[in-house]
């Protein structure tokens, strides 16, 4: 019988293939809403018999309605979740790898197709999958009042709450709790940075995987004044009281028409160009330090840390229409100074690629700003702190009838995870994959399955002086090396770059 008993009670599975059994929406905290709203998580409550782990538990309140995933519904509230993929038991403790999800803090879930874990445990691992908080419920910032606590980051908390979860269950799934790995994609793997120099989180995971993390923290004088404008938005004072009576519908929904308000509005500053609202607030507390001081000053240095970017990383958010368009000088030089982007910055990508029109050039400069060189210098200060630390590049692209699929952001994920063939893969990669794109997969799969279980990805680890890194390609594909980070001209640049 696929029946695993937890520290809460027993939860019934079913065989996702024929060496692997899924157990899917096991509460690991309590609902985060009524008197846990705002709040840090609570425990779950146990239950008594043998409870169903057939269907994925609610996703967190979100607008979003992703391809074959489930959407949220207004009273939908059990949404600290957790699902496991595990091998068939043989008793022996496997390593764990632990998934959190991106989608700009506001948006996504453990349930989405691609983030299916059936190919990894069949590789030799029990994956974990988790929902967490989003949006104003997990990263809003909500003023103190009568002393009640209202934490920032509670999305990260929710997350340290489910390792937690991991590390007191883990077992019962055959995973060994003590050789945990966490990986994550774009606010994912930036959630997993700021894990890294979080006390709370210290010990609950060896190992860390980064696809793609995204750069920006906020400070809680933006995060202040983005509650102000949802606030406004909503109809309700920008107080405890008025936040809680306004419904997780409401924040939804004005968060949406602020983000609206941004992208209509070419002079709001550096949000015109992708709104993001919420991010990891840089409290002092639950947060001490951004990722990049903690990490450079040796916190997580006992972390493993495998870093993986894409080379065109914000194609795929011009492609689906996410961030403004740039199509003049005129305007690139605008976008350059909402930015406090460094001056010959963009001169330089400008002689790098000369043949390139204006929106190549301001996708490049946008995606390496927020994402590539972020990705780099997290692995370059966590090698020079004195952490293992390996670096990949994905390059893979294709060129067919409707033209090039880039090497754009999140088309790594399906490979990593062994997921090529699911629909939902189809536009990521640019349709059927092929026999080579099954060879890459693979060979990602193997990377990921490798480093969780020794630290060994399968390439030498990364030396800050080189810059070493593999990368991922097919042998079937364009091979140019694509727009890669122009490190030398981003030298005089500090980060975070977002400003209000």
């Amino acid at each position: 019988m696929d029946i695993f008993k937890t520290t809460h009670g027993a939860v019934r599975g079913f065989r996702a293939s024929a060496d692997v059994v899924a157990v899917l929406g096991i509460p690991y905290a309590a609902p985060p809403f009524g008197a846990h709203r705002f709040r840090e998580p609570a425990p779950a409550a146990p239950w008594t018999g043998v409870r169903d782990g057939t269907a994925f538990g609610p996703v967190a309140p979100q607008s979003a309605e992703l391809p074959g995933s489930p959407v949220w519904s207004p009273g939908d509230e059990d949404i600290l979740t957790v699902n496991v993929w595990t091998p068939v038991p043989d008793g022996s403790a496997l390593p764990v790898l632990v998934w959190i999800h991106g989608g700009a803090y506001t948006f996504g879930s453990s349930a989405q197709p691609d983030f299916d874990g059936d190919a990894l445990a069949r590789a030799g691992l029990v994956v974990v999958t988790v929902n967490y908080r989003l949006g104003f419920e997990g990263f809003g910032h909500v003023p103190a009042a009568g002393g009640a606590a209202h934490p920032e980051n509670r999305g990260l908390l929710d997350q340290v709450a489910a390792l937690r979860w991991v590390r007191e269950n883990s077992a019962a799934f055959g995973g060994d709790p003590g050789n945990v790995t966490v990986a994550g994609q774009s606010s994912g793997a930036a959630s997993i940075a700021c894990l890294m120099v979080m006390d709370r989180a210290r010990g609950l995971f060896r190992r860390a995987v980064l696809h793609s993390p995204a750069s920006p923290c906020y400070t809680p004088d933006i995060a202040a004044a983005t509650t102000r404008e949802v606030a406004a938005a909503a109809g309700r004072p920008a107080t405890p009281e008025g936040l809680a009576a306004a419904t997780p519908q409401d924040l939804v929904t004005a968060s949406d028409r602020v983000v609206e308000d941004y992208r209509r509005d070419p002079a709001s500053g550096s949000r015109h160009y992708d709104p993001s609202l919420y991010a990891p607030v840089l409290d002092g507390d639950t947060l001490p330090t951004d990722p990049l001081t903690g990490i450079a000053e040796g916190a997580g240095r006992e972390v493993d840390l495998l870093v993986c970017h894409t080379t065109e990383e914000y194609w795929l958010l011009d492609a689906v229409g996410s961030c403004a368009r740039v199509t003049t000088e005129e305007r690139l030089d605008r976008f350059a100074e909402d930015f406090g982007i460094p001056e010959g910055l963009v001169a330089g990508y400008r002689a790098a690629t000369p043949d390139a029109p204006v929106p190549d050039v301001y996708l490049a400069v946008f995606g390496d700003l927020l994402f590539g060189e972020y990705a780099c210098r997290l692995a370059e200060r966590h090698a020079r702190a004195g952490g293992r630390t390996f670096l990949a590049r994905f390059d893979r692209r294709r060129t067919g009838p409707e033209g090039t699929v880039r090497a754009w952001h999140c088309a790594d994920v399906p490979f990593a995870f062994g997921n090529i063939d699911k629909d939902c893969a189809a536009f990521l990669i640019g349709g059927a994959p092929t026999s080579a794109d099954h060879d890459l997969a693979d060979r990602m799969v193997g990377a990921w399955a490798g480093f969780a279980a020794t630290g060994e990805p399968g390439w030498p680890s990364f030396d800050a002086s080189t810059g070493q890194a593999e990368v991922w390609r097919t042998d079937d594909g364009d091979e140019g090396d694509g727009p890669a980070p122009l490190r030398t001209l981003w030298a005089g640049a500090d980060f975070p770059l977002l400003r209000p």
